[in-house]
């Protein structure tokens, strides 16, 4: 197994895992998407990996992109002044979506172990897996419209498909926490159990994954994602061109502070 900067990637029988190392937040950004995805990659050509788990350190699963760093928020504003390329001048957030779709483009099963919160992106990212293990601590929250902004990562097209429309609206338009127990009841989940055991549980799954036939378990998960990636591409297209938009707006600064000193948000619809 390759290095990797921020993640640990190893080989367990037929289960290949990623564990990703930024506790206790795990904030994400173009590298580690990246590197998710070049480890998936990596699974793929490898003839005796037949599934995968992508785990987390620390409390959170993945936070989302930290939208207060302030080296986030010069990257930003240098792409923001660039010229040339019209998809350059689209920012770091075109960029991270291209490699996500890379991550939905991947061939063999992936479970993800989510032991505690899943917000934003990271909630996209759990969403990205083809099923979770998680506990009753456990968070998940499409949190984009309390901060004045749009969802993302592919969110609107894999979550109503996962958990139906109606159920996806009411967390983009409430931006509510759901719980491990309600993201069981729901199908967002697909197995609830303490915390302690989440990562046990989910390498349970995908070892149990890995006992069927490789060549079958490709060939069926091709059909049953038929067209998954590209749904997703399509989705972030709108997305970013959306949150391209809103980031210029006097509700997403606001959103974003106000989210940073745990506050209420004052919005004023401009």
């Amino acid at each position: 197994m390759s290095t990797y900067k921020d993640i640990g990637v190893e080989k367990v029988g037929h289960v290949g895992t990623i564990e990703i190392r930024r506790p206790p937040l795990n904030f994400f950004d173009i590298s580690l998407i990246n590197q998710i995805a070049d480890a998936l990659d990596e699974f793929d050509r490898d003839i005796e990996i037949r599934s995968s788990v992508l785990s987390a350190q620390g409390k959170a699963f993945c936070a989302g992109a930290n939208f207060g760093d302030p080296a986030r928020q010069e990257q930003e504003a240098r792409q923001a002044e660039k010229k040339g390329d019209p998809a350059d001048n689209l920012g770091p957030i075109n960029h991270l979506y291209l490699q996500a779709v890379r991550i939905f483009r991947a061939k063999k099963p992936i479970v993800a172990a989510v032991q505690g919160a899943a917000i934003g992106g990271g909630l996209g990212l759990a969403v990205s897996a083809d099923f979770r293990v998680t506990c009753p601590e456990a968070r998940f929250s499409a949190n984009f419209t309390k901060l004045g902004f749009h969802p993302g990562f592919g969110l609107t097209t894999t979550l109503p498909e996962l958990i139906g429309k109606n159920n996806a609206e009411l967390m983009f338009y409430t931006s509510r926490r759901v719980t491990g127990e309600e993201a069981y009841k729901w199908g967002l989940a697909n197995e609830l159990v303490p915390q302690d055991q989440v990562k046990a549980a989910a390498m349970k799954l995908a070892g149990e994954i890995a006992e069927c036939s490789p060549l079958g378990l490709v060939s069926t998960r091709a059909t049953m994602r038929a067209g998954l990636a590209d749904r997703v591409m399509a989705a972030t297209s709108h997305e970013l061109a959306e949150q391209t938009r809103l980031r210029a707006t006097e509700d997403f600064k606001e959103g974003v502070k106000a989210t940073e000193e745990r506050r209420a948000a004052n919005f004023k619809g401009r």
